[in-house]
């Protein structure tokens, strides 16, 4: 049930949805790839015009990369702090023929915006600022203390975000923290989100002589590179779907009863779900709960297995190297330092010849189920869209909330705004203009909600 004081902000922005999406295209008009450093500069710094002129204290913070840009909004030390977690940093828009229009013109079809980045992220962290606004304009101030945190590196990794948040512990002195990012469930239904998995990066290269042979003359007699991967990731993984590397579930903890009874709720339509894939089977092992194999397990991917003649027809040649590119998604409490380690001392055990490179990783985060706050936020988004949101103990991917819950020792949740087919990070990335106007009254409400305390 929303309040007296949340109404009138309701009825604000229930008047405003044509300026909101005008406003919205604007700011996913201006391009901000952090991969190829586009745009970065201009978007930050209008960041800090436009939440200057809000009236926050705000400023774009060097790092090693990108900028972060950090606002507050201070009203009484005694109320609740939330930080606010958006990156305004986006994917390349290539292949850029497979777009329907051009990515940095967004068009409205449908009743959808099209555009690079609307979805991921800036469509929904705007969707947070506008509810800021909406509550300065009708109460010329904030029901509590907010920071808001927009990164510009999330789409390559956030690697600085660790070094700033440890840098920073002091100004980040939150009660929690929501991130707006993601899809809601695929019938439009709002999710809350209490964790999200890690990764773990590596590559295998194997090498067995110094060129590519005939595999005639030499075949029998010079090792084959690639069969030195495939005996070696044969032992990583089993057929019936057990992770084999020694150790690497010793830090697992089974799911607790709360978690257990979250996933029991969530709705799933298995059939469909592979009929859209094209899939004829679930990955093994067949008998693991569906939920389950997203949240609670960690899991290893070969990316790309590669070695030896791949063009047109057959050469039949004995490859002397090979690569496997791969990646591990954790689940809580595993820790990077340990998955790598499990993994460096697996390989020396069973293909010592083979050399393991590290590459990118970012720990997994979880909020406990019973925390107080989720309890709040579940209630915020009932009042703003008249429903009860699904609540999901874990996400399947991964973001950088470990800062957040191992660094400065915070909950965090994952609010999303966006469709569930937004396409982000591929051609026609989109937003429902519907959800996205659902957004800002869900951040409204979250604001109004803190403001009791």
């Amino acid at each position: 049930m929303s309040s007296p004081s949340l109404d009138p902000v309701f009825a604000y922005i229930d008047a405003r949805s044509d300026e909101y999406v005008a406003r919205l295209m604007d700011y996913v008009r201006h391009p901000s790839i952090s991969a190829h450093n586009i745009g970065i500069a201009e978007v930050s710094q209008m960041l800090v015009t436009q939440l200057s002129e809000l009236g926050m204290e705000v400023e774009a913070i060097p790092s090693k990369g990108h900028p972060f840009v950090l606002g507050r909004y201070q009203v009484d030390p005694a109320k609740p702090t939330v930080l606010l977690y958006g990156h305004y940093d986006v994917q390349p828009p290539d292949p850029l023929e497979l777009w329907d229009s051009p990515p940095f013109e967004p068009t409205i079809r449908n009743g959808r915006i099209y555009a690079r980045g609307v979805g991921d992220n800036k469509g929904q962290h705007f969707a947070q600022i506008m509810a800021l606004e909406a509550h300065l304009a009708v109460h010329g101030t904030l029901p509590c203390n907010v920071l808001l945190l927009l990164e510009g590196e999330e789409e390559i990794g956030s690697p600085q975000i660790a070094d700033f948040v440890r840098q920073n512990k002091e100004r980040l002195n939150v009660d929690f923290v929501v991130t707006a990012d993601g899809p809601l469930h695929e019938s439009g239904t709002a999710t809350l989100t209490y964790g999200v998995r890690g990764i773990a990066t590596f590559e295998l290269r194997a090498r067995t002589a110094s060129r590519d042979a005939h595999s005639g003359n030499f075949g029998g007699v010079m090792p084959n590179a690639v069969w030195s991967l495939v005996h070696l990731l044969a032992t990583m993984k089993s057929a019936d779907g057990e992770i084999t590397i020694e150790g690497l579930r010793d830090e697992l903890l089974p799911p607790t009863p709360a978690d257990l009874d979250a996933v029991t709720k969530l709705p799933v339509e298995i059939e469909s779900y592979m009929a859209e894939m094209g899939m004829t089977q679930l990955d093994a092992p067949k008998d693991r709960p569906f939920w389950d194999r997203l949240m609670f397990h960690p899991t290893l991917t070969i990316n790309g297995l590669h070695g030896g003649y791949d063009g047109p027809g057959i050469k039949s040649v004995l490859p002397c190297s090979a690569v496997a590119k791969c990646d591990i998604r954790l689940v809580s409490p595993m820790t990077t330092e340990h998955v790598y380690a499990c993994v460096k001392a697996h390989v020396a055990k069973h293909a010592p010849d083979v050399e393991v490179i590290i590459h990118g990783s970012m720990p997994p985060s979880r909020t406990p189920m019973d925390d107080r706050w989720g309890q709040l936020i579940q209630h915020a988004i009932a009042d703003a869209r008249n429903e009860t949101p699904l609540v999901y103990p874990s996400l399947g991917g991964s973001l950088p909330d470990y800062v957040f819950t191992q660094i400065l020792g915070v909950p965090a949740y994952v609010m999303p705004y966006a469709n569930a087919d937004e396409a982000n990070h591929a051609p026609n990335e989109n937003l429902d203009i519907s959800l996205f106007l659902k957004g800002i009254r869900t951040g409204a409400s979250l604001l109004d909600r803190l403001g009791r305390i």
